[in-house]
């Protein structure tokens, strides 16, 4: 049992999007796998973030308190 359990809050979701608009990104040169939220208008990420294993991943959504 932790008593002194850090807490992470969680930030709001950025305005105009949604919680359906996270995607993952990967480089064809690189590989390098990016998440953030994806501009259907703009056709880009925003909030892009580098992922390099599943705890990244597991991070981001916490991050903006959705469950995947």
């Amino acid at each position: 049992m932790r008593i002194f359990q850090k807490r992470v809050k969680s930030q709001a979701i950025p305005d105009r999007f949604t919680a359906a608009d996270i995607r993952m990104e990967s480089s064809t040169c690189t590989g390098e796998t990016v998440i953030g939220f994806y501009d259907a208008a703009e056709k880009r990420l925003c909030y892009a973030e580098l992922v390099r294993n599943e705890a990244d991943v597991a991070a981001f959504y916490r991050k903006y308190g959705v469950k995947r």
